[in-house]
């Protein structure tokens, strides 16, 4: 297959990487042309590292480099029978540039958004074809991250959701079905992950360094809350915090956090700019956590609780099958179990009784249950 791929930033170069590998002819093109020499410099390193781990052969390396070749402009897209969009998450921007493409790519040419949160029907309804339009969200790193969330929109023809299921496998990816709702799968159950321990950290019970802790020793998460957030970006995690919010008419489940905001005001945006929830500056010394048994247990329960409650209510609105919402879960974000097979080993009772005490404690629409929760 030809595929294009617009923009060069870290997700465009990683699927590009991933499409060479399955042998498909890529041209990457970036309205920042600089943006693209420096994407296929750092692949470049990318295949050394790999050939000289052993991981693929020089031959292999040679194959890849060869298949993806830089776009000088849009049109250089036009013979693509597959275009996978990778700009900035701005609604506006990518509705642009779908439009202008839509004037260079053949009839049969599938046009995609790799978009973690925008609607995917609000960004295929502008398109003169709209039902050649889908959403392939993969995850980053896109070379090493198995999942794919493949989104059809209300538009979408009825078979192309399959047809993009099969090409991700062909393609070595694990790719699952998901209903075009605010967050798809992983971002919308993923949301209490973040939020519910920064909610105990801003509430004084615990610091970032228990939560953390507390969520790796008793759930065997491999990063906590904060360490993951300081990898994603604070400020990337709390933008789509804030369009899940938004999407969802402001339901306060989702709500985003006032020290989220001031950590990005304030480009405390963790890994890549040297300091988040924890420093990473040289020789910076971040405070070991105080081992609390018994707070401990409140976090994780608190915590996973919330996280199982949100995917029992995809389960029970038909967001994606259960096995489905199950591998979302443990090959989007590496959680060490599917969520729903978590609820049962916990008692699906402990759950609802958890959120019960945090609603009578709060008085707050963000822990009420799903009705499907009482009834397991």
């Amino acid at each position: 297959m030809n595929i294009g791929i617009i923009g060069a930033g870290t997700m465009g170069v990683g699927i590009a990487q991933v499409a060479a590998t399955a042998g498909c002819k890529v041209v990457l093109f970036d309205a920042n042309a600089p943006q693209i020499d420096k994407a296929l410099a750092g692949l470049e390193k990318t295949l050394q590292k790999l050939t000289e781990k052993g991981k693929i052969s020089q031959e292999k390396a040679a194959e890849i480099r060869i298949n993806i070749v830089k776009g000088e402009a849009l049109q250089d897209l036009k013979d693509s029978d597959l275009v996978i969009e990778a700009i900035i998450e701005n609604k506006d921007i990518k509705t642009k540039v779908f439009t202008e493409l839509e004037n260079y790519v053949s009839e049969s040419c599938i046009i995609s958004s790799n978009t973690s949160s925008i609607s995917i029907t609000s960004l295929g309804a502008e398109l003169k074809k709209p039902e050649r339009f889908i959403g392939i969200h993969f995850f980053n790193p896109a070379p090493l991250m198995p999942l794919v969330e493949v989104i059809p929109s209300l538009l979408t023809e009825k078979t192309l959701a399959e047809k993009i299921y099969n090409l991700m496998k062909e393609w070595g990816k694990t790719p699952v079905i998901a209903k075009d709702i605010p967050g798809f799968i992983v971002n919308r159950i993923a949301r209490p992950y973040y939020g519910e321990g920064i909610r105990i950290v801003e509430e004084n019970i615990a610091t970032p360094e228990q939560v953390d802790d507390a969520m790796k020793t008793l759930g065997n998460f491999k990063m906590g809350p904060f360490e993951l957030m300081d990898l994603i970006g604070v400020d990337v995690n709390f933008s789509v915090t804030t369009t899940v919010y938004k999407d969802y008419f402001y339901d306060p489940k989702y709500k985003p956090s006032l020290l989220q905001q001031r950590m990005s005001e304030a480009k405390l945006h963790g890994r890549k700019t040297g300091k988040g929830f924890y420093d990473y500056s040289e020789g910076a010394e971040n405070p070991v956590a105080q081992k609390d048994d018994a707070l401990y247990q409140q976090i994780f329960l608190r915590i996973i609780s919330m996280l199982i409650n949100e995917a029992v209510e995809a389960k029970r609105l038909g967001v994606a099958n259960d096995e489905d919402l199950e591998l979302a879960m443990q090959k989007g974000v590496n959680y060490p179990k599917g969520l729903l097979s978590w609820g049962k080993e916990i008692g699906y009772a402990k759950i609802s009784e958890t959120l019960q005490n945090l609603y009578e404690e709060y008085q707050e629409e963000r822990y009420r249950q799903s009705p499907l929760l009482r009834k397991l």
